[in-house]
């Protein structure tokens, strides 16, 4: 297959790895993007088969690591992962529900080299959280944060915005400030996985974000200096895609639970065949000459609306998974986008009239259910 990039061009060397450590997690959050198939514990990549990953990694040029799953504090090696990932140079921050998180453990984490530390939330309110995470875990989201602001990490919240919490954007800053949050992550939700499963209780209404943009512009002018809050844009109601993982193979890339090696944390399943492993490639060859990577690098794959776009260096034809899952073709613009022959399929959600109060029916969400993968992982766990 010919390179997308233009002849002679490398591609740019990665500063960033998701490491997927595994797929098991306490929580059910119906927004969640892990694919529909989950690995299975059995197959998750070893602590030393992760330090592998990580020095490679380092060669390549990566610094960051998030450190995520499913639930990370499931792995009974966490702390050895972590200690990897230090030796081989590589900051890292642990992506948590905080389910499982003990003063033992985060003093453990801690002196193996974690970094910072990203909690997810919910909603502000208890009953509200734990119905839409499918599980109790507000209490153990309080004790969390508590535990790494003792231990002199920094912390930052994480919060997937949709129908059931856009209202209580207010309320949700309150309490990443109350909890000591130098960071608040506020990311509309995006439709892959058991999201797209969901996405008719999801989807809110454009009366919703308008009015939590105007609470968070609110707020950042209120917090300038002290909290930084992001606000990550919605994909079906502005018209205008977001650039697809910074670039495809330009800046990150994600290592999965099994060692399959993706461009995109979502693109599993539309890579089909194509999909590397740590296991049988290294990682060099994987991010500079696997077809999985090289595929849509750059812009010379681009055609119809993106290829004489004035943004397409910009937003990158926008996200090559959203494409792939509404229109059966990766290749195809991102329907997000408002140039997109398939914009229709998101504008007439995006317009379906929906009551602007959210039901509080837990009902509506299809939740992942407690199958093999979380009753083993789960054994043991400190609730």
């Amino acid at each position: 297959m010919t390179s997308p990039l233009p002849p002679g061009t490398a591609p740019p060397a990665p500063w960033a790895l998701l490491a997927e450590l595994t797929h098991a997690c306490p929580l059910h959050c119906p927004y969640c993007s892990n694919p529909l198939e989950l690995t299975r514990r059995s197959r998750e990549l070893s602590a030393e088969e992760w330090d592998d990953v990580f020095r490679q990694a380092a060669d390549l040029g990566v610094v960051h690591t998030h450190l995520s799953g499913g639930e990370p504090l499931l792995r009974r090696d966490l702390t050895a992962v972590v200690a990897a990932a230090e030796s081989a140079g590589i900051y890292t921050q642990l992506v948590t529900s905080g389910v499982g998180l003990s003063t033992a453990k985060m003093s453990a984490l801690a002196s193996a080299g974690l970094r910072s530390v990203q909690l997810s939330v919910q909603h502000a309110d208890p009953v509200a959280s734990d119905r839409i995470a499918g599980h109790r875990s507000f209490e153990a989201k309080g004790r969390a944060a508590a535990l790494v602001r003792d231990a002199g990490l920094p912390l930052g919240v994480n919060v997937v915005l949709h129908r059931d919490n856009l209202d209580a954007v207010d309320d949700i800053v309150d309490l990443g400030v109350a909890w000591g949050a130098e960071r608040i992550e506020l990311a509309n939700v995006q439709f892959h996985g058991w999201a797209l499963r969901n996405r008719t209780a999801l989807l809110p209404t454009r009366d919703q974000l308008s009015r939590a943009r105007e609470a968070v512009e609110r707020r950042r002018e209120r917090l300038a200096g002290t909290v930084e809050l992001v606000w990550v844009v919605p994909d079906y109601f502005d018209g205008v895609p977001k650039p697809c993982m910074g670039g495809w193979g330009a800046v990150s890339l994600t290592v999965a639970p099994d060692g399959a090696v993706l461009p995109c944390p979502a693109s599993r399943d539309m890579l089909g065949p194509d999909v590397p492993n740590v296991r049988d490639r290294s990682l060099e060859w994987i991010w500079n000459s696997s077809p999985a990577f090289d595929r849509y690098r750059g812009t010379e794959w681009m055609s119809g609306p993106c290829g004489g776009c004035p943004r397409r260096e910009i937003d990158f034809g926008g996200c090559r998974c959203q494409a792939h899952a509404l229109t059966g073709d990766a290749a195809r613009t991102d329907p997000a986008c408002a140039l997109s022959p398939d914009h229709a399929l998101v504008r007439t959600l995006s317009r379906t009239p929906r009551a602007d109060a959210p039901s509080a029916d837990a009902s509506r969400y299809v939740y992942r259910g407690p199958d093999r993968h979380h009753t083993e992982a789960t054994r043991g766990v400190r609730r």
